[in-house]
């Protein structure tokens, strides 16, 4: 990258003055370079921006966890309702069994027996009664199975519960790492003047591919067959350049790097993992030199960016927060990998 060096002045100072003017400021070295400190400004932006891209991954993933378990939760806490309803209602039938049951069995079998004018007419009700008693026996065992299964599914809901608990302090651990990150790259890139940050944008364009709102497009390469979803999903990534990145978006308006990914391949009919560790492994990877249109391509050792490829050598991705969607070298970033779906 060309330094960008600032016209350099000369000024006298009498040995006291530049002896105060070091002590107050700092000494700095007759030699040095002004783009070296651009550089280091660069890299330390870059640093933070990867490193908020990381968090911002994390939460996805925590978010996703916490999505599949607040699910999880309310079925529990339904299924828990329904079984304390069926509870209920068994209750109530062997309550009236039980009522039914005293009502006409208050004395001794035998004596009632005894006592009978109708000794087969009471045989006739007590056979009846042995009958309501197995029934009541049956009714009971039902019950008690119920509850021990009740009490089964409270002790998995309680759980259940801990651990949304335990995801939702984690989003929000990844939430707080993500934005402490951004607000120091943005307190960074503050402290540039003006032709500093023009020429960080224009080094961040990866080799000025990029296209906002209202700018050309470069030219769509040959996605083979119009009707593969390959082409469709890269079709849906092209029509999101220029819009913006946020972290955490899946669209339409605004993306993260991964939340592309699942916007665009679910035009495509395709359902995606949420973040782009998981969707490196979404499918078979194959070789950069046979990347075709449609591929996902991951980046860095822990998969923390992602993008689309494009063809003609290029991505489709969200690079990230204070950037558009756009396109950029295939090979812009380490450790690439690009799998097929």
């Amino acid at each position: 990258m060309a330094s960008h060096r600032r016209p350099a002045r000369v000024t006298v100072l009498t040995a006291a003055a530049a002896a105060t003017a070091a002590a107050s400021f700092g000494a700095v070295p007759a030699t040095a370079d002004p783009g070296a400190g651009t550089e280091a400004t660069r890299a330390k932006v870059d640093r933070l921006y990867e490193e908020a891209e990381r968090a911002a991954e994390g939460y996805n993933q925590a978010d996703e966890k916490a999505d599949a378990l607040r699910r999880k939760v309310a079925q529990a806490q339904d299924s828990l309702a329904r079984g304390q309803e069926r509870i209920n209602r068994m209750r109530g039938a062997l309550g009236a069994l039980a009522g039914a049951q005293y009502r006409s069995g208050g004395l001794d079998p035998t004596l009632v027996l005894l006592l009978s004018s109708d000794p087969d007419s009471y045989l006739d009700r007590a056979s009846a009664l042995d009958r309501v008693t197995a029934r009541q026996s049956a009714a009971l065992t039902e019950l008690q199975r119920e509850r021990r299964r009740l009490d089964q599914e409270r002790a998995e809901a309680r759980t259940a519960l801990g651990e949304l608990e335990r995801s939702r302090a984690e989003v929000a651990r990844h939430k707080r790492s993500v934005e402490r990150k951004l607000a120091e790259a943005r307190r960074v890139l503050a402290s540039l003047t003006a032709a500093e940050r023009a020429d960080y944008e224009r080094a961040s364009r990866s080799g000025g591919r990029a296209a906002g709102p209202g700018e050309e497009l470069p030219p769509a390469a040959d996605l083979g067959p119009a009707d593969s979803r390959g082409a469709a999903a890269v079709m849906a990534a092209r029509s999101a350049v220029g819009k913006p990145y946020v972290w955490g978006a899946t669209g339409p308006s605004a993306f993260d790097c991964s939340g592309l990914m699942v916007w665009s391949y679910q035009q495509a009919g395709i359902s995606l993992p949420r973040t782009s560790a998981a969707q490196r492994y979404a499918g078979r990877q194959v070789p950069l030199s046979q990347a075709q249109p449609g591929d996902l391509v991951t980046y860095r050792g822990d998969a923390s960016h992602v993008g689309i490829y494009a063809g003609n050598g290029q991505v489709i991705h969200a690079p990230y927060p204070g950037a558009r969607v756009r396109y950029d070298p295939v090979n812009m970033m380490s450790h690439v990998t690009v799998t097929r779906l």
